[in-house]
């Protein structure tokens, strides 16, 4: 994520995101994509909330605030007892910090992504006990070395396979000058597929199904690449398909979305940017084009990506994709069919620095700010 200092009090509804394969959704009547508006639910009020999870068959709440504690929030209240304190091991630069966690599908490991004071990335491991992290169970499973401060990407997730997905920017600084985005020979501005293990002496393993698998040069973690900084991705609840929000360079931002199961796609960086050549760099012959992009021609400066909606609440969001920027603060809904967009829209609310999205079992959605707030998606 890009780091963006708004001189202006933000928006009171979302300018509207284009793409070049959006159209107009002429949608109208009480619960359709074309008239659902949302309205937001202050749930918490933490320290630069930045990323949430939820465990198998806990109604929790978890949060992680990026300075380095994750919290539980239980009917409403945050417990006074941190579920992980990491504070004193992570750095804290602009694009620092506690970044990303998620739990285990049987929800008996807890994980996280941050920058230690370093500013090199960690994925970590530790079991739980009463909801809480057992400081001796821990356990590192990925490090990788930062060249630069920023762009660290940070999100994890489990995916509908069970395996873990670890996303990585292109290493920092500005146009990806080591050119990572095409190095399979790096772990940099990647999205990876692993299978963490509890014990022995492999912190992980490499699923056989992985693209890049006894290819000579070639990561095997890798899953996907061309990515300048995969802030937050997601997987669709009901298709599996993973949705990416990737953070562009000076003027296009992007959301990529790459069908389930199917990975080893080139998703173009640092030879696109959104749907455009950059540099003035040809696309590559493998490229996989993004499905959406706006420009930073109205204040956007970084997309963050979050899910597509599979809750009941809000009938007229069923299927779409919701997302924001750090520097607009507002929700924008995406609708995809076909691999081409058929309606976008903004929804009439905003949040200051939005970081991410959540997502509890029943498929309700969250956002939330660097400024503290914690907020439910709601109608």
């Amino acid at each position: 994520m890009t780091a963006c200092t708004r001189t202006t009090s933000p928006p009171e509804t979302v300018p509207s995101f284009s793409s070049p394969s959006a159209v107009a959704t002429g949608s109208s009547g009480n619960g359709s994509f074309g008239a659902v508006r949302i309205a937001l639910r202050h749930v918490a009020t933490l320290d630069q909330p930045i990323s949430m999870a939820v465990r198998r068959g806990d109604p929790t709440l978890y949060v992680a605030e990026k300075t380095g504690l994750v919290v539980a929030i239980r009917a409403g209240h945050v417990s006074s007892t941190p579920v992980l304190d990491l504070r004193g091991r992570v750095s804290q630069g602009g694009e620092q910090g506690l970044l990303g966690i998620a739990f285990s599908p049987d929800g008996r490991y807890l994980y996280a992504d941050f920058t230690d004071t370093t500013g090199n990335t960690h994925v970590t491991q530790w079991a739980l006990s009463s909801g809480h992290a057992v400081p001796s169970s821990e356990r590192a499973i990925l490090f990788v070395r930062q060249p630069y401060a920023n762009h660290n990407g940070g999100q994890i997730a489990f995916g509908p396979d069970g395996d873990l997905y670890v996303g990585l920017g292109d290493g920092g600084s500005e146009g990806d000058p080591q050119g990572n985005g095409q190095n399979l020979g790096t772990l940099l501005a990647k999205i990876l597929r692993i299978s963490p293990t509890t014990g022995g002496p492999r912190p992980y393993t490499i699923p056989a199904g992985n693209p890049f698998v006894g290819r000579a040069g070639a990561r095997p973690e890798i899953w996907a690449y061309g990515l300048r900084n995969p802030w937050r991705f997601s997987f669709d609840a009901k298709t599996g398909d993973l949705w990416i929000g990737d953070v562009g360079q000076n003027t296009w931002e992007e959301v990529d979305v790459l069908p389930a199961g199917r990975g080893g796609q080139n998703l173009g960086w640092n030879l696109t940017e959104g749907f455009h050549p950059y540099d003035g760099a040809s696309p590559p012959a493998d490229w996989t084009r993004p499905v959406f992009e706006y420009s930073h021609a109205h204040g956007g400066c970084a997309i963050i990506g979050g899910y597509v909606y599979r809750g009941s609440a809000i009938r007229g969001l069923h299927g779409a994709y919701l997302f924001s920027d750090n520097c607009l603060g507002g929700i924008g809904a995406l609708k995809v069919a076909g691999g081409r967009v058929v309606g976008e829209r903004g929804l009439g609310e905003h949040v200051a620095s939005p970081s991410a999205f959540g997502q509890d079992a029943g498929g309700n959605l969250y956002v939330l700010s660097l400024d503290g707030g914690v907020y439910e998606i709601t109608s």
